[in-house]
């Protein structure tokens, strides 16, 4: 097997990372003032190995799933809403794509594996793993050889980009994920499943509830059949990819196979919300490597996004009480990253402007 997710990811420039520090202590303004604006500026041009970086090139992919677990009634949508979102995409209607318009960024739509048996067609992505996953409650959600396709799918959407990509953003669309997740984010250990459940796409208090006794349920079968979380070696990556497996849709795992491609090529991720932060945190377990390529958009108003942000001491940039997924919170995040590149790059230094800087 070709354990291509084990391949190294290159490290960020921290020589470069210096100078970007140095030139913000020279900037026309007091040191600090500008606060998270400049730490993204250094930290952009530190994976650039620019101290003038930018994030004019943006590629945001979108991938779609369908799961079984939303035949426990777990969302307050039925699992169609998935392939008529999908569609939504690509006319152009969703926030997503509107977005993505407004940033100039590209949009691609994936479908790694929605219920729809016919293709959807140019330009969405056709390339269903299966029609859905198994219903995580009472099966594994796929098999290992799915499991890798689905890392596998992620890993070629990175590769299909070309010209200078500096920056790239995933998302997510399929009824019943947060399900998927929240049960993934309890099986990693972040916290015990009832602290990360959530509303996911509106469920009422009696939903929420509902909704945490199928996950338990879930987590019941999975320790009932597997051993106990071992302490995670890098290059001993079963043990994530075996509760992706059990537990994960195939948008999920599509998603950490395209983050874990994107940091061995370089590319500056920002990630998304709490389904987007769950996949993140399963591509660092695989490959610590990935964690440096990182920055975190904003935090979610699904009350496990804030628990899973902590275990990857991860500051989100935003916090807007977004829900939505589909890579949306990233998107708005684009604008900000642009601002604290031209403030580096663009204002003047005190020597430049015959200031006197104390």
């Amino acid at each position: 097997m070709n354990d291509w997710f084990l391949d190294r990811c290159p490290s960020i420039d921290e020589d470069v990372a210096k100078l970007a520090q140095q030139r913000q202590l020279q900037l026309t303004k007091p040191p600090g003032s500008l606060g998270r604006l400049e730490q993204v500026a250094v930290a952009l041009s530190s994976m650039q190995s620019n101290i003038a970086p930018a994030v004019d090139n943006v590629e945001i992919a979108i991938f779609a799933g369908d799961h079984g677990v939303a035949n426990e009634g777990v969302s307050a949508f039925p699992q169609a809403v998935t392939g008529e979102m999908v569609k939504n995409f690509v006319s152009g209607g969703a926030a997503i794509s509107v977005i993505a318009k407004q940033i100039g960024a590209g949009l691609t739509v994936v479908n790694a594996g929605t219920i729809s048996k016919e293709d959807f067609g140019a330009p969405v992505i056709d390339r269903p793993i299966a029609h859905g996953t198994d219903n995580i409650a009472i099966q594994p959600a796929m098999t290992n050889p799915q499991c890798m396709a689905a890392l596998a799918l992620g890993k070629s959407i990175i590769d299909e980009y070309t010209g200078n990509i500096e920056l790239v953003i995933g998302g997510e669309m399929g009824i019943g994920n947060t399900t998927s997740a929240t049960a993934l984010a309890a099986a990693f250990g972040i916290s015990a499943a009832a602290k990360l459940v959530g509303p996911g796409t509106g469920l009422d208090r009696q939903g929420v509830s509902h909704k945490l006794k199928i996950i338990e349920k879930a987590l019941m079968r999975l320790q009932q059949t597997q051993q106990p979380p071992q302490p995670q070696n890098p290059q001993q990556p079963q043990q994530p990819i075996a509760l992706l497996t059990e537990l994960g849709g195939f948008e999920i795992v599509a998603l950490v196979g395209f983050y874990i491609r994107a940091a061995q090529r370089g590319i500056t991720i920002l990630v998304d919300g709490f389904i987007s932060t769950i996949a993140a945190f399963a591509a660092c377990q695989i490959n610590t490597g990935v964690r440096q390529w990182m920055l975190f958009s904003h935090d979610s108003a699904e009350p496990g996004h804030q628990l899973v942000l902590r275990s990857l001491s991860a500051q989100p940039l935003l916090s807007l009480g977004m829900r939505l997924g589909e890579g949306s919170g990233a998107a708005v995040a684009v604008n900000l990253l642009r601002c604290a590149c031209a403030l580096q790059n663009g204002m003047a230094t005190f020597a430049e402007a015959g200031v006197p800087d104390g």
